[in-house]
Order: C-alpha cells, then sequence, then structure tokens
C-alpha cells in the first residue's frame, strides 16, 4: 500500500524513490533476433560455402561462362534473409500495451504520466476507454467493468469491486475506480507475455525438414567425395608430379569444379522457397496473409483445427434475439419502457447498449441507477412515468427470479439453447439502498425475459463441414460458458462433447476430455497453450485460430497458427497466418494451396536428386578408372536448366489436390536414387567409348547429349498425366536443347560440338535406352507401391 496511508497517491519524494530503485514501469524487451544471426544463418552454411568455393576457383580459370551455378546461392540466400528479418520486425513489434499515457493520482491529485513513468504503488485512476499500465489492485469501485476477453477469452466484460485483481493490458469498460499498482514493467502480466511471444521459432515444415536431412546426408559423403575427386583429377592428369608443368591444372581444376556441382542439388532450396512465395502471393489477393512462407504447406498436414468462438465462429457482436414474456399483457408496454430506461444510461455495458437501439421512449425519466456488478449479478433503476414511479431490477436470471421457481426454469431452458438470458422483474419493495447489496430480499414479480444471442459467421456452417469432409477434426476452445457454446456448435453441426474446462485441474483430465469433446468452455489461456501441446505430444498436427492475448501463446506453440486481422498485434505477430478481412472460409484456400505446394515440391524435389545421384555417381567412377570428366559446368548447367530447373518451375506452380500422406523424404529417395543411378550410368557408357576415340570435346557434347535424353524421360514421368501444356512443356525444353547444340553462338557458349555423324548417333541411342530403364523402373516401383501414383 502506498506509504502515506491514504487515497491521496504517492507524494513526489516517494516516487522519486522508487524511481532511483529502478521500480518502474519501463518495458524493456529483448529483440527476437539479430540481424547479424539471420545474415550468418542464410549466408554461412556448407553448402554456400562449397559452392562459393566452386565459384572462386572458376574465376582463377578466367571463364565466368563455367560460374552460372552461383546464381542460385545469391538468390537463395536472399529469399532466406528477407524472409526471417522480414518474421524479426513483426516479432519485435508485438507489444500487449498500446495506451502512451495512465491516469494516477499524486499529491491529492490527478495527473497524466507517460506508461513507463507508472510506478509500484501508484494509483491509478480509471475511467472508461483507459488501459491498465500494470498490474494491480482495486482500492475503490464505482461499477467499474473490464474488458479481459484478450486476456481470458471471456467475451462478457468482467465487473471489479474492491480488492479484485487488475491484469495489465486489460481495458476499462465501465464505470471508474481506483487501483493500486502490484507490479510493474518485466514483472507485469503484460511484459512476461510479450516476452514468450517474442521468442523466435519456425513453423514445422516437413519438405523443410525433408531438404535439411538431405542436405546433412550429403554433408556427411560431400567431404570423402571431394577429397577423391580432388586426388583422381590430379592423377588423370599425370599426378603431382606433373598437373603443375603446363595448363593442366587448369582442366583438372575445371573438372573438379564440374564434379562438385553435380553433386549439390543447389535449385532445391532455392525452388522450394519459390513455391512457398508464389502460393503466399496468390494467398495474399485472396485477403489473406502468409507471415512465414513454409507456413502454406503446414495446414496440409493438419488434423485438428482448434478454434475460438469469439471471433472466428461468431462475429462477436450480440443481438437482441427476443423478447419473452413473464407478465400479463397489460404490463408489457411499462416493461418495454423500463428496457428503454436500462438502454438509456450512458455509462452502461454492451447490453445497455443493444436495448438502446431497440427499445426508445420519452415517456420515462429515471430518478435512481444501480450499476451491474459482477458480486450482485444485477443491475436496477427507478423511473417515472406518466407521474407515476416503479423500479426494475435486469440481470442474471438465477439472482432476479430466485424466488419464482417456474419462471426461472423457462430462463435455465432457454440458456441452455445457446440464448444468453436476463430477467427483467418489476421490484415490489425498494430498492437496496447500498450499490452492492444483495437482491435477495427484495420481492419482485417476474415482467420479462430478454434474449440476447451472438452472431454466427454466414460461412462458418460450410466451412466446418468443409475440414469435417476433409478428415480434420475441429475442437472450439472459448473462455464462454460451455452450455452457450456447446450450443452453436450444435448449431453449425459440430458434433461431440461439451466439457467444463474449469473443472479439468491436471493435464492428464484435459488429454481425456481431448479424446471426445469437440467444445472446452471456461478455457484458461493456459489449458489452450496446455491443449496445443497435449495434442502434439499425441502425434496430432494442430493449427490453433485466435484474434485475443489469451490465444496468443497457444497460436504460437500450434504447428500452424492463424489471427484473425482484427485480432491483437501480439497474437497477428506470433501467428503464421493472419485472415485479413476476418473470413473463417478463407481456410480451405490455405489448405489448397499447402496440398499443392507439398505435392509439387515432392515432385521436383525427385528431379534434383536424381542429379545429385548421378553427379555423385559420375564423381566417383571418373575419379577411380582416371578419366576426365565427362562434363564441363556449363554443360552440366545447360542439362540441369532445361531438364530441372524451368520445368521444377512450373511443375511446381500446376495444380494438384493429392491429399498429403506422411512420409515424404522416403518417397522422394525410393524414386530419385534408382533414376539417378540409371542416369549415371547412360552418361558413363556413353563417354566410355568415347572419350579415347573422338576428341575430348566432342566426347563431352554427345555424352551432354546422352545425359539430357535421360533427365528429360525422368521429367517427362513426373510430369504425367500429360496434358496438352505438359506435352508443350516438354516439347519446349527438348526444342530448346536441339537449338542450343546447332546456333552456333549458343553451341560456342556451351561447347557443344555436335555433328549429324556416328557419335551422336551413339549418344542419342544410350539416351533413349537409359530413358527405357526410367520407364521400366517407374512401372515396376508403381506397382510394388514404392512411389505414389502420380496421376
Amino acid at each position: 500500500m502506498p506509504e502515506v496511508g491514504t487515497r491521496d497517491g504517492l507524494t513526489a519524494a516517494e516516487v522519486a524513490k522508487r524511481v532511483a530503485d529502478g521500480r518502474v514501469n519501463t518495458q524493456t524487451q529483448p529483440s527476437s533476433r539479430s540481424l547479424g544471426d539471420i545474415l550468418r544463418e542464410n549466408i554461412f552454411t556448407l553448402f554456400n560455402g562449397i559452392l562459393t568455393a566452386c565459384f572462386v576457383a572458376v574465376l582463377l580459370l578466367g571463364d565466368l561462362r563455367d560460374g552460372f551455378f552461383f546464381g542460385i546461392v545469391v538468390v537463395n540466400a536472399l529469399i532466406g534473409i528477407v524472409q526471417e528479418y522480414r518474421a524479426k520486425r513483426v516479432l519485435d513489434r508485438a507489444a500487449l500495451l498500446a495506451a502512451p499515457h495512465s491516469r494516477v493520482r499524486r499529491d491529492g491529485q490527478a495527473v497524466t504520466v507517460a506508461l513507463e513513468d507508472v510506478v509500484i504503488d501508484d494509483l491509478l485512476v480509471l475511467r472508461p476507454g483507459d488501459q491498465i499500465p500494470a498490474d494491480a489492485v482495486v482500492v475503490e469501485s464505482t461499477g467499474l467493468s473490464l474488458d479481459e476477453s484478450m486476456l481470458t477469452g471471456e467475451s462478457d466484460p468482467v465487473f471489479k469491486d474492491e480488492d479484485a485483481l487488475l491484469l495489465s493490458g486489460s481495458h476499462v469498460v465501465t464505470g471508474t475506480g481506483l487501483a493500486l499498482v502490484t507490479a510493474v514493467g518485466a514483472d507485469s502480466y503484460a511484459s512476461r507475455l510479450t516476452s514468450e511471444i517474442r521468442k523466435h521459432s519456425l513453423v514445422r515444415s516437413e519438405l523443410r525438414e525433408a531438404t535439411n536431412r538431405i542436405l546433412v546426408y550429403l554433408s556427411w559423403v560431400l567431404g570423402p567425395l571431394i577429397l577423391v575427386t580432388l586426388v583422381g583429377r590430379v592423377l588423370t592428369y599425370g599426378g603431382f608430379s606433373e598437373v603443375f608443368v603446363d595448363d593442366r591444372w587448369r582442366r583438372a581444376l575445371l573438372d573438379a569444379v564440374a564434379a562438385v556441382v553435380g553433386m549439390i542439388p543447389e535449385g532445391l532450396v532455392l525452388l522450394t522457397s519459390l513455391a512457398f512465395g508464389v502460393a503466399a502471393i496468390q494467398l495474399a489477393s485472396r485477403k489473406v496473409l502468409v507471415q512465414e512462407l513454409a507456413a502454406v504447406e503446414v495446414l496440409a498436414r493438419v488434423d485438428v483445427l482448434c478454434l475460438d468462438k469469439t471471433g472466428t465462429l461468431t462475429t462477436g457482436e450480440l443481438d437482441l434475439h427476443g423478447i419473452e414474456p413473464l407478465c400479463a399483457p397489460a404490463g408489457e408496454e411499462l416493461a418495454e419502457i423500463a428496457l428503454a430506461a436500462f438502454g438509456s444510461d450512458e455509462a452502461g455495458n454492451a447490453t445497455s447498449g443493444i436495448l438502446g437501439s431497440r427499445f426508445r421512449s420519452d415517456r420515462f425519466r429515471v430518478t435512481r441507477r444501480i450499476p451491474f456488478s459482477s458480486a450482485t449479478k444485477y443491475s436496477a433503476l427507478t423511473m417515472t412515468v406518466d407521474g407515476e414511479e416503479s423500479s426494475w431490477v435486469l440481470g442474471a436470471p438465477e439472482r432476479v427470479l430466485e424466488a419464482h421457481p417456474d419462471q426461472l426454469a423457462r430462463a435455465t431452458e432457454l440458456a441452455a439453447s445457446g440464448l444468453r438470458t436476463l430477467a427483467l422483474a418489476r421490484a415490489v419493495d425498494p430498492l437496496p439502498a447500498e450499490v452492492h447489496t444483495p437482491l435477495s430480499g427484495t420481492r419482485v414479480e417476474p415482467a420479462e425475459l430478454v434474449l440476447l444471442a451472438e452472431t454466427l459467421r454466414p460461412e462458418a456452417r460450410d466451412t466446418l463441414g468443409y475440414f469435417r469432409e476433409q478428415a480434420v477434426r475441429v475442437v472450439v476452445m472459448s473462455g464462454d460458458n460451455p452450455v452457450t457454446v456447446a450450443a452453436i456448435a450444435r448449431e453449425l453441426q459440430l458434433e461431440g462433447e461439451a466439457v467444463d474446462a474449469s473443472t479439468l485441474h491436471t493435464d492428464e483430465q484435459l488429454a481425456d476430455a481431448l479424446e471426445t469433446a469437440s467444445v472446452l468452455g471456461r478455457v484458461s489461456p493456459d489449458q489452450k497453450r496446455a491443449a496445443v501441446r497435449l495434442l502434439k505430444e499425441r502425434g496430432r498436427t494442430v493449427a490453433m485460430t485466435g484474434d485475443g492475448v489469451n490465444d496468443a501463446m497457444a497460436v504460437k506453440d500450434a504447428d500452424l497458427g492463424i489471427a484473425m486481422g482484427t485480432g491483437t498485434a501480439a497474437t497477428k505477430a506470433v501467428s503464421r497466418v493472419v485472415l485479413l478481412d476476418d473470413r473463417f472460409d478463407r481456410l480451405p484456400d490455405v489448405l489448397a494451396s499447402g496440398r499443392r505446394v507439398i505435392a509439387n515440391v515432392e515432385r521436383v524435389s525427385n528431379i534434383f536428386l536424381a542429379k545429385t545421384t548421378y553427379g555423385i555417381l559420375l564423381a566417383l567412377v571418373s575419379a577411380v578408372v582416371l578419366w576426365p570428366f565427362p562434363f564441363l559446368p556449363r554443360q552440366l548447367t545447360l542439362v540441369s536448366t532445361l531438364a530441372i530447373g524451368i520445368p521444377s518451375f512450373f511443375l511446381a506452380l500446376a495444380p494438384n489436390k493429392r491429399i498429403y500422406t506422411p512420409g515424404v523424404l522416403g518417397r522422394i529417395l525410393r524414386y530419385s536414387v534408382p533414376t539417378g543411378l540409371i542416369a549415371g550410368a547412360t552418361a558413363i557408357v556413353a563417354y566410355a567409348p568415347l572419350y579415347r576415340s573422338v576428341p575430348l570435346h566432342e566426347a563431352r557434347s554427345v555424352t551432354t547429349v546422352a545425359l539430357f535424353c535421360v533427365s528429360l524421360w525422368i521429367l517427362c514421368v513426373l510430369t504425367r498425366p500429360l496434358t496438352g501444356a505438359r506435352w508443350l512443356l516438354l516439347v519446349a525444353v527438348a526444342a530448346a536443347f536441339v537449338l542450343v547444340c546447332f546456333i552456333p553462338f549458343t553451341a560456342s557458349f556451351f561447347e557443344m560440338h555436335v555433328a549429324l555423324d556416328t557419335a551422336l548417333a551413339w549418344g542419342v541411342l544410350v539416351g533413349a535406352a537409359g530413358a527405357v530403364g526410367v520407364e521400366l523402373f517407374y512401372r515396376f516401383a508403381k506397382r510394388r507401391g514404392l512411389v505414389f501414383d502420380r496421376l
């Protein structure tokens, strides 16, 4: 309590002492990640290092035509840096406290101070619209009610009497009061929650995990492979004693670069990022903001969707559903005037606003009001109509109709249907003299039941039906009464039990409830977070929607966090997806985009990994048998661009509705490794009889033709079914390759020295045989269920 022991607040000296002690409301939050960390993680990677070393080697050789591969390193690093820096800025802006100033009482005077100038033991002066700047305890209340929906999930204003706890970040709705500050700065609720929110984490992406695992596998073998390649190149060109005699070291180094570049799937990460990026752009046109690119994949894997009721299934607004009279018809007119009188209270709550918009009269004059209290659960007034005075009570049926069991039973029945029910009664005895006095002992005559209903979002029913068809389980978690939430769920045809989460005190009880319940009411923020954790521990992929601060940590912990556009800044900051126009029916679009991305990236990953496989095989064989490497770096770039890079871009954006099935990495390896071995064997067979019988540049050109033929067929298999557009894609890349080989400028640029002779016929024949081998393997693997049918 303040040291002065009065309600005059702290003195200037007491404030100065607390400031000197550091007991002020300074909001010092660490940045989520530093820019340096982001740059290091995206630039200084193993594969960037290897490809950069190869590029430096190309610079030493003086022919930049062999260094085109380095462009992918630059673009891929830029995409990662921009994406993660954008996420950093969003997280750094996350804050729960938005009010720049607060009113406090000091030296007996109410003064306005900055948010960070509030100190421990300050006496807050609270008015409607004020935000609570620090945790506090009420010392005086006059109808004080707070909106804590963003903190607790309870959509109704919570009335605060003396000694009630106020959490920083909540807002005053009605009434006035004084509150003693008990926690400031980093110790306040808002600061603790903001610190949790700002902790950086990446969405779990199976595609990203599969790609990273592939890169880890490669990192284990690349070191020995590069060493073998370098030694093999030196031995091929005469050993260490002769390789530096003339320019043979240049040829050896160029061979080594070509071998290393062929082993690295440099475009795989880039293409995955591009596929995510294009999906994000398309979703943005539908008012869906994707804050982390990999999030578009995750909803394709989601099998549990946790929803907050208010703001997701409902608009968060109440409407007057109807009035059910409980009195004789002669008294209905006066009862409706009483409702108009309750609605005329400018300092009233949301219920008063609804009544004021539906009931109007100029016949009454209010002579006394008793504001609503969370302790007594009623409000009351005395009014004069045409010279006749009467008193009226409006509040919870269990308090107002306590002495009228029949009418109370009817009110309970209506509440069970999902309607918010209030009882209006005329007071027979005088109203209590004190504001917070219970109504018991005051006789009343029941007049009417006021029925309020939340407005359902028109798209909610169809959207829930869609997820039900897609085998996605929906669980509604709300801070409201479970009976009310269950009624709304039934109206939306959501099956399952309704459980009062306030009765669940352990993780085991909550886990048991999650097995069968589709509705959890009276859920605390900690329980929402625990529910997400428990579902994830059971192997479920969880999406969580929300708009309030009470949802923020559950949204952050979920595999996919989805925020409403009108939600708090904190919740939007930690979400992966934001529905900008608050339309819940946008989620099927996100699901469709995720399915397209995960299926198409799996498809094109096979092409990249096949290239890595044949690159490793060619590097080993040429090193062991001491051949000059069968390709120049630019020739591998030509094959990779036409048979992998350009087609993969189009395939990654193609429509694909295949339902997600776990095991992406296994399926990729089962297809790409065998087909890559076939492609590598094709190149070896084509090169072996030529490299001594014809000039080396011609042997390499013919081997490039053979490798392109088999790579084109790997692509052909993965593009099925062969629609008109896909046939056009295949024909276009084949035609482009032919043109490159026979147009003088491009032929010279890529060192493609081919002529219509026996050597070229040999290369085409071997390439065709390799294509047949790919086709036979695919048919065998599909029959055995080793790979997905790409149809």
